[in-house]
């Protein structure tokens, strides 16, 4: 699991985004998801294999954002991407971080909106630990921020030796 740090409306809602990942003998492997649109899914999944190399295309991929919420914003695409690599290599992240930010199609973690309240809100609610894009002008926060350009760094953080 994964926890985002989301927006609803103007805001700040941390939510926690779950991942199965497991390798499948079948031909097309299974991609189900609850809460998420299936369509950001098979880009994230995408990106990491051309990008990262994980090798997901032969995994069947179940993905669910808890309590029954849904979550439309591109900002859950690190939160995903996190969660997935952590099912993938059997690694669990940190359970006092919080993720956020977008990925693009060549694999840049691009900015987010109000970053900063997304930020006092997952300091408030007893964080210590934010993976997020590499953004100017934010308000001093007490988290440890580990800035994130490209979704190879997540990896890199995540699989330090690999997978």
């Amino acid at each position: 699991t994964a926890v985002f740090a989301g927006l609803e409306g103007t805001r700040p809602l941390l939510v926690e985004i779950q991942a199965l990942v497991a390798r499948s003998s079948a031909a097309n492997p299974r991609r189900a998801v609850v809460g998420w649109d299936s369509g950001r899914l098979a880009m994230v999944l995408a990106v990491l294999d051309a990008r990262a190399g994980l090798g997901l295309a032969g995994c069947d991929v179940y993905l669910n954002v808890a309590g029954g919420l849904k979550i439309s914003e591109p900002a859950a695409d690190l939160a995903v991407a996190a969660a997935l690599i952590s099912s993938l290599s059997g690694v669990a992240l940190p359970e006092e971080s919080v993720i956020f930010g977008e990925i693009s199609l060549s694999g840049d973690v691009r900015s987010v909106a109000q970053a900063d309240a997304r930020l006092k809100e997952a300091a408030k609610l007893g964080f210590s630990t934010v993976f997020m894009p590499d953004q100017k002008k934010l308000a001093k926060t007490p988290l440890l921020r580990h800035n994130m350009a490209r979704v190879t760094d997540l990896v890199t953080h995540f699989l330090p030796d690999g997978y």
